[in-house]
């Protein structure tokens, strides 16, 4: 019995998604307005159930209608909500959390907690919510704040500082926020653990004119960077202390994805070159061993091997970050074939394996995640092209007929067969909602500050908003990396920067998110005719290499065969790569035949994180 009634809710929910997609093939303007006032509605659904049923535990349980602590017992989600409610306009309970929160939390607390989670959540929340209410330009300023939650950022952040204490630089997985690092902490942790940090932290330096925070971030990131393989990859879990990694399985979905991100995010928001130059390396690499057009997989970082033909949800978010990076082609279509998946059960499992095209076992479940949303709202922004409307509204449809509960939204644990758990997390009103409302408001004509505030936004990875201040980002301060590791005397003049972006335009024949040039650097023309970027300027510091540049060689390794081919393929119209070598790239094989390959590899240890 129990069988057939989750049969007939799936037919039901079926029937249900029909008639919502019937309603037009295309969103009109209209509709997107509809759209964009039935995810308000979200929102305050699961915030209100929140506030009304959970707060001040960290989170809502929206089947029961209760609360729970998941992280460290601080309002977790009040302050991951913080932002999204500056972006709706709500300037009254805005006011109201911040005050809350500024008069109530305290992190002196004998409390483990995530330095990944704590980070992206709380630190990012609060620092979010600080740069909102203290400025004027954003229209959301409190008279009466007083730097509150700088001060909590702050706070929270230094007791995170221990985990920094190790041999590579690489912090630990967690820390007890009054006693530090246990003396039984695992040695063990992830990529993305370790090198999703520099954003939170680097703002926090420039805003406390202390460079501690900045300074611990960036020696993770070039701790974990000096191991890559000679293939420039990385792999998934490392030891902080020794520096072997654990599980070599290179991948952009669990345990990795934000390593990538923020590599980019780092440089678009600070301009430090030294993330850039990472990045471009880092991202030839993924391009040339992972893509299998226009899939991902994951293979052994040091041969190449697949080991995991796999579509993970995590994965969901690469389009979005090669809009940043200005390769629209390739997001396009990876971005085609992920939303097929979400077509196919209503949302995206946790884990779909492309050798048998079907959902991965112990990987069913959708607990709300915003990654494919996220990159729906980017190539929407990029290409103004309708089907990202489309795809947005049934996204709206999944949620609304299946994952809404009498308090909020619930996790799918079962996407074959929609079963619904009791949980709610945190990132589902900080980024879920957040990026299906920018994104109907986008095509509405955006009224909110990320399109029309003062200032560039970049998006930390729980959708977290940091702009691009003059404290922050020092833009016209910023100068061309080439040229700024060059001698006059090598330094070979390009095209310019403007020149550039015109003839990718022609070449690419998409459009870029606006604000960032598609070298990266912000579309300003003073700034552009005072810095030659010539792009991508093969040639330039002739001699030069990357560890010359940074100090940063490759360990002591024994060459295998795979690691002796080219080890760096210059591929797409990206911050780094001329039109040629982009067209030679697309236009390669994509070793299709190469999905179908063993999938026995070691199981994952920590799938969940966000």
């Amino acid at each position: 019995m129990k069988a057939l009634n989750l049969v007939v809710q799936f037919l039901l929910f079926l029937l249900l998604f029909s008639l919502h997609k019937a309603v037009a093939e295309g969103v009109t303007p209209e509709e997107a307005k509809q759209l964009r006032d039935e995810v308000r509605e979200m929102f305050y659904h699961a915030f209100d159930g929140y506030m009304e049923h959970a707060f001040p535990l960290d989170e809502l349980r929206p089947l029961s209608c209760e609360g729970e602590d998941t992280l460290g017992g601080y309002a977790l989600t009040l302050i991951d909500s913080l932002d999204t409610l500056a972006l709706l306009g709500d300037r009254e309970r805005f006011t109201a959390s911040v005050e809350w929160i500024g008069k109530n939390l305290q992190f002196d607390m004998n409390k483990t907690v995530s330095i990944f989670e704590t980070t992206i959540r709380v630190v990012g929340g609060l620092l979010s919510a600080h740069l909102i209410a203290s400025d004027y330009a954003t229209g959301m300023r409190i008279p009466s704040y007083d730097n509150q939650l700088l001060d909590l950022a702050e706070d929270l952040a230094r007791r995170l500082l221990p985990a920094f204490d190790t041999p590579t630089g690489i912090p630990f997985g967690s820390v007890n926020l009054k006693h530090g690092v246990d003396e039984h902490e695992s040695k063990i942790t992830s990529t993305a653990g370790g090198g999703t940090l520099t954003l939170e932290f680097g703002v926090l330096s420039r805003l406390t004119n202390d460079p501690i925070f900045e300074q611990v971030t960036k020696n993770a990131v070039r701790g974990l960077w000096s191991r890559r393989s000679k293939l420039n990859l990385v792999g998934a879990h490392i030891n902080v202390f020794t520096g072997e990694w654990t599980q070599k399985d290179a991948g952009i979905g669990t345990s990795i994805d934000s390593f990538y991100e923020y590599l980019l995010k780092a440089y678009l928001l600070f301009g430090d070159e030294e993330y850039l130059f990472i990045f471009q390396e880092a991202y030839s690499a993924v391009m040339h061993y992972l893509f299998n057009d226009p899939w991902y997989v994951e293979v052994n970082m040091d041969s190449a091997a697949i080991v995991w033909p796999l579509f993970n949800s995590l994965q969901a978010f690469w389009p979005g970050l090669q809009v940043l990076a200005g390769d629209i082609d390739p997001a396009i279509r990876t971005h085609t074939a992920f939303f097929s998946v979400w077509k196919r059960y209503g949302f995206t499992p946790e884990g779909f394996n492309l050798a048998t095209l079907s959902v991965q076992h112990g990987q069913k479940s959708y607990p709300l995640r915003p990654e494919l949303i996220e990159s729906t709202y980017w190539l929407y922004k990029a290409t103004r092209d309708p089907r990202y409307l489309d795809a947005g509204r049934d996204m709206v449809a999944s949620l609304q007929y299946v994952a809404r509960c009498p308090c909020g939204y619930c996790h799918i644990s079962d996407v074959e067969f929609h079963k619904r758990e009791d949980h709610m997390e945190s990132f589902f009103l900080a980024e879920t909602v957040k990026y299906l409302w920018l994104l109907f408001d986008l095509a509405v004509g955006p009224d909110n500050v990320v399109e029309n505030g003062p200032y560039k936004y970049i998006f930390n990875t729980e959708g977290h908003l940091l702009p691009a201040t003059p404290q922050i980002s020092l833009l016209r301060e910023r100068c061309s990396y080439f040229g700024a590791y060059c001698n006059r005397g090598d330094f070979k003049e390009g095209p310019r920067a403007s020149d550039r972006s015109a003839d990718y335009q022609e070449t690419n024949g998409s459009r870029v998110s606006e604000g960032w040039g598609r070298t990266g650097f912000p579309l300003d023309s003073s700034f552009l005719e005072a810095t030659p970027v010539s792009g991508l300027i093969k040639g330039l510091c002739p001699g030069l290499t990357h560890g010359q540049k940074y100090g940063i060689l490759y360990p002591a390794s024994v060459d295998t065969p795979a690691q002796q081919k080219d080890t760096v393929v210059q591929s797409h119209a990206l911050v780094v790569v001329s039109d040629q070598s982009a067209n030679q790239s697309l236009s390669g094989d994509s070793n299709d035949d190469n999905v179908k390959e063993s999938t026995e590899r070691e199981p994952r240890s920590d799938p969940s994180q966000s």
